[in-house]
Parts: structure tokens; sequence; C-alpha cells
């Protein structure tokens, strides 16, 4: 099969297209013929050579994609949506996903939502994912103090998690906040459900949401920059809030006053979902069937493609997500009909 190795740790080109062996699925997994696959900022830093796989992945980039099953392990016991051999689905995968076939467990494959092509369905696993575990799982936004009328910003609106954590948030009925780097991505993060973008090039992302929100602050931020946003952060929370860190994009270092986060009662969390076992994504994947596959397929989500390239030209699609010039995701075509 074909397939996009990283030949060497670096820039964007190091990307070629290459032979490979089909992947052979262990017990749990499935075969999938790959139309699509996504490209998430993880599979840069691993180009790059500063995020290594977990123990037993493929060492392939990808940790998205869609298609049709055509073999592996279809147990009953691990098939909670009754999938089987010719269905359509997107599945979360730790590695692989840069190929024409790509092994993944049944429990992390996900029915393709009714209406969406096989590009818009390889957007959604990663983000969708990460979105849910941290924002409700985690920080359990409408669950904490504020109770069902708490209130969401996301950093990094127009990023791929921020469109999704914007537009799912608000189809759950919550307030939600973001940032972007300009006007233009701004006015995207409201179209998508953003009561109010903030450009944090010109404004000051503390004093706004303070400004709209009575002086009391948001309950859960989503935010992969960590560094020096940290402080600032704590500050635009409410009492009881939570900042939740998914990628240190800004530095993994931040001074904190812990006094706030006694007085106020603030929780920092994190994760990272890549290295979680199978039972702890198969746990989200339920969720996201239950409570946000319904808002897609009646277009209350959709699914916001920046850009397709085609699967040899990953080089490419590598440079534009560096580039940050993008509003959404950018997918590799391995054969989907456009």
């Amino acid at each position: 099969m074909k397939a996009v190795e990283i030949t060497e740790f670096g820039a964007p080109d190091v990307l070629k297209l290459v032979e490979r062996p089909m992947p052979e699925p262990r017990a749990g997994e499935v075969l999938i013929k790959v139309a699509a696959s996504g490209i998430n900022r993880p599979d840069v830093f691993q180009r790059k050579g500063a995020y290594a796989p977990p123990q037993g992945a493929s060492d392939l980039p990808g940790l998205e994609v869609a298609g049709e099953i055509v073999g592996g392990s279809l147990d009953a016991k691990h098939n909670p949506f009754g999938l089987k051999v010719g269905d359509r689905v997107c599945a979360l995968l730790a590695g692989g996903g840069y190929a024409e076939y790509a092994a993944a467990p049944l429990a992390q494959c996900l029915p393709v939502p009714k209406g969406l092509t096989d590009i818009e369905a390889a957007s959604l696993p990663e983000t969708f994912f990460t979105v849910w575990s941290n924002v409700f799982d985690r920080a359990k936004l409408g669950a904490g103090e504020g109770g069902a009328n708490e209130t969401f910003m996301v950093q990094g609106g127009s990023s791929g998690i921020g469109v999704t954590a914007i537009q799912i948030a608000h189809a759950l009925g919550f307030r939600v906040f973001a940032t972007a780097g300009s006007d233009d991505k701004c006015r995207a993060c409201e179209d998508l459900g953003a009561e109010r973008a903030i450009n944090y090039k010109t404004e000051d992302f503390v004093e706004v949401v303070k400004s709209l929100t009575n002086d009391r602050g948001v309950d859960v931020i989503l935010d992969m920059v960590a560094g020096s946003y940290v402080p600032r952060e704590l500050t635009a929370l409410a009492s009881g809030g939570r900042l939740v860190l998914i990628a240190l994009l800004g530095g993994a270092k931040a001074e904190v006053n812990l006094n706030d986060i006694l007085r106020r009662r603030l929780t920092i969390t994190g994760s990272t979902l890549r290295p979680q076992p199978v039972e702890f994504k198969a746990k989200i994947a339920a969720n996201l069937k239950e409570r946000v596959w319904p808002h897609i397929e009646a277009g209350r989500i959709k699914p916001v493609v920046h850009r397709v390239f085609p699967a040899a030209q990953a080089a490419d699609a590598h440079a534009l997500m560096e580039s940050s010039t993008h509003v959404g995701k950018i997918v590799l075509n391995w054969g989907a009909h456009v």
C-alpha cells in the first residue's frame, strides 16, 4: 500500500510517499480502507522528532481517518455501534493514518454521521475526542460551581480544536468565547457560535471576558498555549473555575500565584489523549455518539475543512498547518470522492 512516512526528523519535505506492507489488525482491531486522513498539530511535532508514537503504535503519522471497514475483528462484545464490514466509519488512531489502509481499535470507530462525506468525517475524530475528554469529562463544563449556566473560553478558536470546541459547547447551550489572531479569524469563530471572539493581538482577553460576564470570569478555559498565558487565564477564571491544558505551544513553564488558586478554588488540569488505553477512548466514543453525533446529523455542528490535499502532497499540507493561516482542519485525500 502507499503511505506517507517521516524519512527523517525535520521540515515538511521529509514527508515522502512510499510503499509499505498492509497493517495487520490485532485482536479488537479492524482494517480500514482509508478514503481521507486528517492532519493535526501532533503530526507536526512527530515529524520534528518531538512526539514519539506510543509503544506498539505505527511509526507512520496520522491520528484520524475515514473510510470503509474491510476486515479485522468485529467481536460483538467490543462493537457498541454494531459496525460491520462495508460500513463507512471515522476512527481515532494512535498512529498510522497517513496510509491507504489503517488498523484501528473497533471501539474507537464511529459510524460516519449521516450526510457527511469521507473528507468531512476524517476531520472529526482527533479534535472531537480531545474536546469532549477535556472540556466535558475532565473540566466538567456545566457541572461545576456555576451549574448549567457555566461559560467557556477556548484559546486558538480558529484551530481544528477551536472550531470543534466552539461548536460543541454552543450546541449544548453554553455561552462561548474564543481568542484568535486576526479579525477575519475572529469573525469565523463568531459565525460558528462564539458569542464574542477576541483578537489577542489587539485586545486583552482577560478584560473582555470580565466585561462580558459582569466581572465574574469564565468557568472553563481550554488552552493549547500555556507558558505566559497561564497566570492571565487564572485571572480570567470565575471562582471555582477550571483551566485545562492540552498543549504547550507557548512553553512548558508558567509562574502562578498559588494564593489565587486557594482563595478562589481554581483548578489547573490537562491531559494528552494519544497514550491513553482503548477503554478510555471507547468511553469518549460512546459519549460522542450519544451527545454530539445527533447535532452533526441535524446540521447544528458542521465540519470545518479549510483545505484538502492529495496524499502525495502531505508536505504542502504540513507547511500550511505550520503557517497557522488556516481556519479549521486540513485533510489528506487518499481517494475520497470530493
